[in-house]
């Protein structure tokens, strides 16, 4: 399928900003979020729908889209705009099966090896990363650099690239000239609830060409 890939694609978490998903949607959305990642690796696949849930129709009524992370079933469940899968998920083409050609399909990728053969599978976008050190993922996998995304950049064709890990408003415009089409941030944007829809304007405003 075809989509608009934004420039800052931010994804929620509710133990850094302690707000619901629901809520880290909406000041996301008001901040100029259109592209969203849920993500949640501590709650129950129950609790995880329903926040979801609430989070999905508040996307919808802002023309936003929602990309559920790991879990195809719920956003096979939601009718979500897609699902963001890691190396250890459902497989790409399993996923693309259930949720049809129209979803947005990401995956994740720590190396240059897992990022060339990303490039062969029905995918949207491919994430690539951490490329800094992040506080945001627990065993997070080695520190990658803008070196490694240069190469990932050269190696996947026109294949739309996401950088994620350690990204801020410092080195947010090295991590675009190495290559990188989109930012995924979590710390730089929820950490901080009270300044959500700002650090989402700010960082907007910084990757405008």
């Amino acid at each position: 399928m075809s989509f608009n890939l934004p420039k800052v694609y931010p994804i929620t978490d509710t133990r850094l900003s302690r707000l619901s998903h629901a809520e880290q949607v909406l000041r996301l959305i008001h901040g100029g979020a259109t592209l969203i990642q849920l993500r949640d690796k501590e709650t129950s696949p129950l609790e995880f729908y329903r926040q979801s849930e609430a989070a999905f129709r508040i996307a919808r009524n802002h023309q936003a889209k929602l990309i559920i992370n790991d879990r195809v079933d719920i956003a096979l469940a939601l009718k979500a705009d897609g699902v963001h899968l890691g190396q250890s998920d459902l497989p790409v083409d399993a996923a693309r099966s259930l949720l049809g050609e129209d979803a947005i399909i990401g995956f994740s990728t720590h190396n240059i090896i897992q990022a060339k053969l990303a490039a062969t599978m029905p995918l949207d976008y491919i994430a690539f990363g951490p490329i800094f050190q992040t506080s945001a993922k627990e065993n997070p996998d080695p520190v990658a650099g803008l070196t490694a995304l240069r190469e990932v950049r050269a190696s996947i064709g026109s294949m739309p690239l996401v950088a994620i890990g350690g990204i801020n408003h410092f080195n947010a415009d090295d991590v675009l000239s190495a290559g990188a089409d989109a930012l995924a941030m979590i710390s730089q944007l929820v950490a901080w609830p009270a300044g959500i829809e700002e650090n989402m304007c700010k960082m907007l405003a910084l990757t405008v060409s």
